[in-house]
């Protein structure tokens, strides 16, 4: 454990700008203008605990369960916790923080709007540099999407457009890139790629989806090709891959548009692979979640109204059959976690809104189907230490709830009133403090 008695100020008021090309890019400290600090917060003890690291998205397992935190506030003030520091670098993004020790790496935008850049933002929310590495995607919602996962001192990130970046967190600097969408040929549908990349031994995930390929495994050091699998024909998707264990055995699952499905880790053989479980409805090839996996169950959860499915995994990991099914929870974009059996999200009623939802876990029973009180509608959920913390996506408000299984209790609520665009970045817990993003707004939060 390494404890600090930070002074947390703060904007940040120093940012880098990166000079030169190719490996080994260096960044030039420079001045940049942020907005009017708030009051300096007092002084506050933190023990930065690597347990407590967030190292990819939506924490350790990706499922949105930050299980190592502990003594955390079950009811904030009126007007929200402890504002530790804000940032107002970031320019534009939707992507959500890795936190090492209490500095930020994150994804942005330079000024010009052309470029992803990979800031790195200390303790005190002060920018320490950043690093372009590949370029934003092309058409509509083109702001960054992938939060980095960072392994070894290394930091990996994909572009919009598919490129693939291997940074070193000490200094920003390059150690190698690939340009994953024309190297692959890359298809995908309307919004680019939102893919996080997942690290599994030696290997970083990439899911390019199109004609020679779904998914392949690069070498984390080098870049090099491992694997790629054969193609399913289909287009990439957004939704991150995770590595589940069943049985003794490890599983890459993913999905394309159409298509979820389960790699053999160490070969890239597709193992199983599902579709056809939604109605028709011209929207159920636009995946945008991960899956939940528990004791032999994954569930996926779709938004546009189609549904969430749990799929029954075979022991030997090659096949998979539907379990259940529900048709209230339609999670757009905003991910799900299980707690204590059952399973907690937002769905989809059109673009601008949506309740929140909870369904049993063995059954897919609907718990409750309610809406956030004033006008609130869906958005993301995450889980720590006994309490869900869920970001209303066009208001901004941030709730504490409590998880039960008969009402939607909001415990506490604030709103984010800085930063501009959808809210659609995913809340971070590390070490007793909350991070939350809006666009090129970045606010961290004392949460214990």
């Amino acid at each position: 454990m390494i404890k600090t008695k930070a002074l947390f100020l703060g904007l940040a008021t120093a940012s880098m700008v990166l000079v030169g090309c190719g490996n080994k890019q260096k960044a030039d400290t420079t001045e940049s203008a942020s907005a009017a600090a708030p009051a300096p917060a007092p002084a506050v003890d933190i023990t930065f605990s690597p347990a407590q690291d967030v190292t990819q998205f939506r924490g350790p397992n990706r499922d949105g369960i930050y299980s190592a935190e502990s003594g955390l506030l079950k009811q904030w003030p009126a007007n929200g916790p402890q504002l530790l520091w804000e940032n107002s670098d970031l320019v534009q993004g939707y992507s959500s923080p890795a936190v090492l020790s209490g500095t930020v790496y994150i994804t942005g935008m330079n000024e010009d709007k052309n470029q992803e850049v990979f800031f790195a933002i200390d303790r005190n929310g002060k920018t320490l540099y950043k690093t372009p590495y590949g370029k934003p995607w092309k058409d509509t919602y083109p702001e960054t999407r992938s939060t980095p996962t960072i392994v070894d001192g290394k930091a990996y990130v994909i572009s919009g457009m598919g490129e693939v970046a291997c940074i070193n967190i000490a200094d920003g600097s390059i150690v190698w890139q690939i340009d994953g969408g024309t190297k692959y040929g890359t298809t995908t549908g309307n919004w680019g790629t939102a893919e996080c990349p997942l690290v599994v031994d030696n290997k970083v995930i990439y899911s390019p989806g199109g004609k020679q390929t779904t998914i392949v495994a690069l070498d984390k050091e080098t870049g090099a090709e491992i694997w790629k699998s054969r193609s399913l024909g289909e287009n990439r998707n957004y939704v991150q891959p995770m590595l589940i264990t069943w049985n003794g055995k490890r599983q890459i699952v993913g999905g394309t548009n159409n298509t979820y499905y389960g790699v053999d880790p160490e070969t890239g053989e597709i193992q199983w692979s599902a579709t056809g479980w939604y109605p028709p409805s011209g929207r159920e090839n636009i995946a945008p979640n991960g899956a939940v996996f528990k004791d032999g169950i994954l569930v996926f959860s779709q938004g546009y109204g189609i549904n969430t499915t749990a799929f029954k995994l075979a022991d030997n990991m090659k096949s998979v059959s539907v379990a259940w099914k529900n048709d209230d929870l339609s999670t757009h974009h905003g991910g799900y976690v299980l707690v204590d059996g059952v399973l907690y999200g937002s769905n989809w009623v059109n673009n601008n809104s949506g309740n929140w939802i909870a369904v049993d876990w063995n059954t897919g029973k609907t718990l409750y189907n309610e809406a956030w009180s004033g006008g609130k509608g869906k958005g993301s959920t995450v889980y720590a230490d006994g309490m869900l913390y869920t970001y209303d996506e066009r208001r901004g408000f941030v709730g504490l709830v409590r998880p039960t299984k008969d009402k939607f209790d909001v415990v506490s609520e604030f709103r984010i009133t800085k930063g501009s665009g959808p809210n659609w970045a995913h809340i971070v817990i590390s070490n007793g403090i909350m991070y939350v993003r809006h666009g090129e707004y970045l606010a961290a939060y004392l949460v214990k």
